[in-house]
């Protein structure tokens, strides 16, 4: 039994009550434009359910308890507007400012991005450098009073959509690969452009857009924390970046096995249901197997992530398995939907096509298992049995 409060549980049915009147009727025409409208930012922060960890001085509830994400993550995931990367917003980048960010940033940039007034995207991948940030390329440098930056960066999330930006940089000293610097890039600064929305194979209602920085002078109070340090904080935040991937890798996984159950309760072949079959029932069988299995993990991630003892290593074992158990998910499912499932009407084709991406960004399955693979070899890893 998963182990949620009275609260949560009631955050969760209104989540799961705005999501349904406010998100989701417009996902298919956002699909077609290409880019989630803005009012859903600015809908989602008047009633409270955007960026839900912040202090109420900055305009949030205060919920620092992970799970709270998770509910959202899930909800999110369960009503198929996951390409709306609300969480990309309020829990992946919002916490540079919050963790990083100065009293004074805090007060000058948190409170419109709990109204959803300002969009948030945080700028690592470059053309040249996507998980090795060793091979970043971009520029940070003091000039006076501020910075000046200049680089490229590809790939970015809500990159069209962003009012502020996290971008990271390479600093003084630029011998050193590791020296690196964050800075909240804003809306309108000179020198700042955005190339075309790209388009994917999936998730084609979330913006992903190219973005150019040509000389732009940064004010030396958008610097978070200290020069030097990003590559540091970018690593802090990365085992929760792919935890927030796991949760909803593991709910879009649950999502596909609940369209596929309904889909062979159905359908018939050779004057039987398609889930008397039973290679029907095996493979269902493993896929409720398997995604259980993964959702367990995650929920343990998210307990020790709110003890504060979550691992680099853990959270690439749940963003691993949780992105491999989805894959398989809308795969099989596709597979049992036939022709069905090729025909964009039917959700499946859709969710195959955004489940591609989950075993690459956040670093890719390779990556993930070099970092495993690392930690069991090494010296300071402990088996269970002793």
């Amino acid at each position: 039994m998963r182990e949620f409060s009275e609260e949560q549980q009631i955050f969760r049915e209104s989540y799961r009550r705005f999501l349904a009147d406010e998100i989701a009727p417009h996902m298919a025409q956002w699909r077609r434009d290409g880019i989630v409208d803005r009012s859903a930012f600015r809908k989602a922060g008047d009633n409270g359910m955007l960026m839900v960890w912040p202090d109420e001085r900055f305009g949030g509830a205060g919920l620092t308890d992970f799970r709270f994400e998770q509910i959202i993550i899930e909800e999110t995931a369960r009503q198929g507007c996951a390409e709306w990367y609300n969480t990309l917003h309020s829990r992946l980048v919002g916490p540079y400012i919050g963790s990083y960010g100065s009293e004074e940033q805090k007060q000058r940039f948190l409170p419109k991005c709990v109204s959803g007034e300002h969009i948030l995207a945080v700028a690592m991948t470059e053309p040249g450098a996507g998980s090795d940030l060793a091979g970043m390329k971009s520029t940070l440098r003091r000039q006076g009073d501020h910075y000046v930056l200049n680089g490229s960066k590809t790939y970015i999330s809500n990159g069209i959509n962003a009012d502020l930006i996290v971008v990271a940089a390479k600093c003084e000293p630029f011998d050193e690969p590791h020296s690196m610097a964050l800075v909240v890039v804003e809306r309108g600064m000179k020198g700042f452009e955005r190339g075309r929305n790209l388009e994917k194979i999936g998730l084609q209602a979330q913006d992903t857009a190219e973005l150019f920085f040509n000389n732009v002078v940064i004010p030396a109070e958008n610097l978070l924390g200290e020069p030097g340090r990003g590559f540091k904080y970018l690593m802090q935040r990365l085992a929760e970046e792919r935890l927030i991937g796991a949760a909803g890798f593991v709910a879009a996984a649950r999502r596909a096995f609940e369209e596929t159950r309904a889909f062979v309760r159905e359908r018939s072949v050779f004057g039987k249901k398609l889930s008397e079959m039973q290679n029907t029932q095996f493979k269902m069988a493993d896929l409720d197997t398997q995604i259980e299995l993964a959702q367990l993990y995650v929920d343990h991630c998210v307990a020790m992530h709110d003890r504060g003892a979550l691992s680099a290593t853990m959270g690439a074992k749940a963003k691993l398995i949780a992105s491999e158990v989805e894959w398989q998910a809308v795969d099989e499912g596709l597979q049992l939907h036939g022709g069905a499932g090729y025909m964009s009407e039917y959700p499946i084709s859709q969710m195959f096509l955004n489940a591609r991406v989950s075993r690459i960004y956040a670093g890719t399955s390779e990556i993930m298992r070099t970092i495993i693979g690392r930690e069991v070899l090494s010296e300071r890893y402990q088996s269970f049995f002793k």
